[in-house]
């Protein structure tokens, strides 16, 4: 395939964007050459600037759960759009999709909604802070919340330790109050609460992350984060920007049975708009302004077009009893005709998989946390990566990233990506 139209396009975003981009994972620099530019999307497909048509495999990072396009997604923002674009004031619209989200997710009674997956994480901190009285963080090496000073913290000395920031511009006085411990290790985090008695306020943790390669929780490991957050008394924190209405209807508390004190959404919850929410049960939502005095307020959250998008969206995935199994039935059969083509050629691989969500690491070795997809060969990765882009297939420009499946994806497609993954393998 052919990208001149998006080269050219790239140098010029070069001109008057920090690295021609908006947000880094985008440049490909994990992969090397050229970002593409799309140039519109439908169902499961993206179509460049230079007139390719790709199958799409990461779908604006989640949220196109139902494909590019939705038509009643489309139609809700097209209405709203006419009645007017921002207020600044309340709409009947933020109630119907709080009471409908409510009414999806175990264990909430309210819901704020925010402009991004950031926003809702550190807002989701600051008000475990103000509940609990207490100051210090628990978050898991290679779990992404966004770029808020206190998740730019990398692991320092040993698990016990006070991180220290991994982003020129975060304060080691910031760092202090996020302690780092291994995804999927629970005596890291049984050590961490022992050398910080009565002072941690949280964990926060992607419940099946998916910012190092779709990795999914170990037999126990949830249910001994809520025992932990039980017995010293903190707050815990589902970060469900990607898994949230993407896994179940009511997300991984659904999926796995593990009650969350404060949950995070994005993603779906949006239908593709600039969206965020964090949700829980009244007694802590009680503490948020204007009914408590933890702050927290935004111009734009609760934007028309943005409320209107995601209603339409939960709205049709709460009507639809049957699209969590058909996504998961997709899901399992790319990762059995990928894993049988790579096997033919003897590559080296192991595919995590929860739902929709599904990741190929390039290792003989079970991937549970950062430091084992680290280990991954990532520069075969990019090899595959661009083998299938120019078979055209878009996976994301980055080893640590998870696919998401679109449940507008046929069988056809799944088998022409299997095709292109045999295809590749020959010369990996």
């Amino acid at each position: 395939m052919k990208y001149q139209r998006s080269s050219q396009l790239f140098k010029e975003a070069n001109a008057v964007i920090p690295g021609g981009v908006n947000s880094p994972v985008r440049a490909f620099k994990a992969v090397g050459g050229t970002p593409i530019f799309v140039k519109k999307a439908e169902g499961p497909y993206l179509y460049d600037e230079d007139g390719n048509r790709l199958i799409d495999y990461i779908n604006s990072w989640g949220p196109m759960i139902l494909g590019h396009a939705y038509k009643p997604v489309v139609e809700a923002v097209i209405d709203k759009a006419k009645k007017g674009t921002s207020f600044g004031m309340p709409t009947e619209i933020e109630t119907k999709i709080a009471e409908l989200a409510v009414s999806m997710v175990p264990n909430i009674d309210k819901i704020r909604f925010v402009n991004s997956g950031t926003e809702a994480c550190m807002s989701a901190v600051r008000l475990a802070r103000g509940f609990t009285g207490k100051e210090k963080i628990i978050k898991f090496a290679g779990c992404y919340h966004g770029h808020s000073d206190s998740f730019l913290i990398q692991a320092g000395s040993g698990a016990v330790t006070f991180g220290s920031p991994n982003s020129p511009g975060v304060t080691q006085g910031t760092a202090k109050d996020t302690l780092l411990a291994p995804y999927n290790n629970l005596e890291a985090v049984k050590a961490i609460f022992e050398a910080n008695q009565n002072e941690i306020a949280a964990i926060i943790v992607e419940p099946v992350a998916g910012n190092m390669g779709c990795i999914p929780p170990v037999d126990g490991f949830l249910e001994g984060l809520r025992s932990l957050c039980d017995t010293h008394e903190a707050v815990l924190i589902f970060d469900e920007v990607m898994t949230g209405f993407r896994l179940a209807k009511g997300g991984v508390q659904e999926l796995f049975g593990i009650k969350a004190d404060i949950v995070c959404f994005g993603k779906v919850i949006g239908g593709g708009l600039p969206v965020g929410a964090f949700a829980a049960r009244q007694e802590i939502m009680s503490h948020l302004a204007p009914e408590g005095p933890v702050y927290q307020a935004g111009t734009l959250s609760g934007n028309p077009l943005a409320m209107a998008a995601g209603h339409a969206l939960l709205t049709a995935l709460n009507e639809d009893d049957e699209v969590y199994e058909r996504l998961a039935q997709k899901t399992a059969y790319l990762h059995k005709g990928i894993s049988k083509a790579l096997t033919t050629y003897t590559i080296k691989h192991t595919i995590n998989r929860t739902g929709s969500m599904i990741s190929i690491h390039f290792s003989d070795s079970p991937v549970v946390d950062f430091a084992t997809a680290a280990h991954a060969n990532n520069d075969r990765f990019k090899a595959f990566f661009h083998g299938m882009l120019d078979a055209g297939i878009y996976i994301a420009p980055s080893a640590f990233e998870s696919w998401f499946i679109t449940d507008a994806l046929s069988y056809e497609d799944l088998d022409f990506t299997i095709a292109a993954v045999e295809s590749v393998a020959k010369d990996l």
